[in-house]
Order: structure tokens, then C-alpha cells, then sequence
């Protein structure tokens, strides 16, 4: 049983991928992380001696914090960021525990740097539908949740790339990108190592409403409708981002933990 300050694998697992996921920082230190650059999603990396310089930023946020086996260095961590008032708690068993769950791991050299302000920036073409909302969905929920994305004149996307140090993506040419038959989210969801069941299912149903295959999942229609009906909603491209967000949220929510769950009319008894 975990301490009261320690979250199980299983615990973080449940909520990776979630809005609810806590701000997660890998304290393993040089040698260790040598051994496996890879990364538990949506965590930072951070030198766990100089811990108090986040404080400020992780004040009213939950976090978790991982060392290599959970022990001394996550502990001291967890104690000294709850002296300061902030919400924390240790992975139980720290990156060996995940890594042996077969937790989802991100390969280091597939992040993109960050900005000055600390977030990944990424640009594509203007008046997103799917694939534009489904990868900035992934890379929130994923990789960085404060990532920024810049919607552009399709013409100007390289240009706005190379000026901005931004990441283009889903556009010709480029590495985040279509291949083959396969949609950007595909490239995403391969090239980040995310290839769990949940959202390999997500991936086929946005692949079919991408690609206009609907024979690929019968949920790909339903997706693009919405995606549609949300272009005509919203003149901004960002206010239809974060409304693609929480359509996003809830199509992963069903990949994960609803997909053998039906509806149907009259009601069995018991009102359930």
C-alpha cells in the first residue's frame, strides 16, 4: 500500500491523457536518465536539488514527481514542495515501476525544444477540421499542456516555422505529417511511442473521418460531422481549439472506457 503521499502506477495511469492529469517532473538524475531517455507523458524534467525554483509556478497545481526508484530523492522532494504548500506526491516506485508496467514512454529526442516561456510551438494551416484539432488534442493531453499552436496562411506555414522556431505539422513535406494512408494523428500517436489501445482506437476513428474512409470505424462519421459542425461555430481558429479539445476528451474517454457500453429505448428496468 502506498504512503499517503505516493500515487500507484496504476493511480497515474488513469489519469494520463485527462484534464485532470497532474504536473509531472522526472527528478532521475544524469546517469539514470542516460539509461532510458525516455519520459513518462506530460513530464518535465527538472534537477531536484533546485526544486524551489518552480514552487511559484506549482502552487495551485497537483503534481507528481518521479526519481528513478521512488525513494530518497522523490520523498525529499514530495516533503520539501509540501512545506511550501504545494500539492505533491511521489510515483510509487518511481520510472522503474512505470517502465516495468509498461506505462507509455516518450522518447526525449521526439520532444521539440521549448520557448523561452517554456512551452513547445507548433504551426499548421488556418480553419482546422480534424487533424488540426485531433494532434494539438494529443500534444496537450500528452506531451506539453501548455504547448502553443499557431494557425497560419497555408501558403506562410514554412516561413512562420523558420521565423518562429515553431513545429509545422500536417502540412506536405514535413515530418509531422501524413504518410502513406495514415493521417498525422497516426505519425503522432507512432513517432511519441503512445501506441496503447485506447489510442490506437482513437487513431482508426480519426483516420477514417481524416481521410474520408468511414468504413475504417463507424464512430469516423459521427467525428467528422462534429468537426464540421464546429468549423461553422467558430470564426476563430483558436476558440475552435479549445472546443476541439473537450470533443477530443470525450472520444478518448469512450476509447478507453466505453466501448462496450450501449444505449437503447425503452429503458431496462431499474432506470440504469
Amino acid at each position: 500500500m502506498p504512503s499517503p503521499n505516493e500515487i500507484t502506477v496504476s493511480q497515474l495511469l488513469r489519469l494520463i491523457g485527462t484534464a485532470d492529469c497532474p504536473i509531472i517532473i522526472d527528478l532521475r538524475i544524469d546517469e539514470d536518465f542516460a539509461e532510458d531517455p525516455r519520459l513518462i507523458p506530460q513530464s518535465l524534467r527538472h534537477p531536484f536539488k533546485s526544486i524551489t525554483s518552480l514552487v511559484p509556478k506549482l502552487k495551485s497545481s497537483r503534481v507528481v514527481v518521479s526519481c528513478h526508484k521512488g525513494k530518497k530523492i522523490s520523498q525529499g522532494v514530495v516533503a520539501i514542495l509540501r512545506d511550501h504548500g504545494v500539492h505533491a506526491e511521489s510515483l510509487e516506485g518511481g520510472f522503474i515501476a512505470w517502465s516495468e508496467a509498461n506505462g507509455p514512454l516518450i522518447p526525449l529526442n521526439k520532444i521539440p525544444s521549448r520557448n523561452e516561456e517554456g512551452r513547445t510551438v507548433w504551426v499548421t494551416r488556418q480553419r482546422p477540421k480534424i487533424d488540426r484539432l485531433a494532434c494539438p488534442w494529443l500534444i496537450r493531453r500528452f506531451i506539453d499542456r501548455n504547448a502553443q499552436f499557431l494557425y497560419v496562411a497555408p501558403s506562410e506555414v514554412l516561413d512562420v516555422a523558420e521565423k518562429f522556431d515553431a513545429i509545422p505539422f500536417d502540412v506536405e513535406g514535413v515530418f509531422w505529417s501524413h504518410r502513406g494512408e495514415k493521417c498525422t494523428f497516426d505519425t503522432m500517436v507512432e513517432e511519441f511511442n503512445l501506441e496503447t489501445e485506447p489510442l490506437k482506437r482513437l487513431a482508426t476513428i480519426v483516420r477514417g473521418a481524416d481521410t474520408n474512409r468511414h468504413d475504417l470505424a463507424p464512430e469516423s462519421a459521427g467525428l467528422l460531422a462534429a468537426s464540421l459542425g464546429l468549423s461553422r461555430m467558430y470564426r476563430d481558429d483558436l476558440e475552435q481549439l479549445t472546443a476541439g479539445i473537450d470533443l477530443y476528451d470525450a472520444f478518448y474517454r469512450w476509447s478507453r472506457d466505453a466501448t462496450n457500453e450501449s444505449h437503447d429505448w425503452p429503458a431496462p428496468k431499474g432506470g440504469k
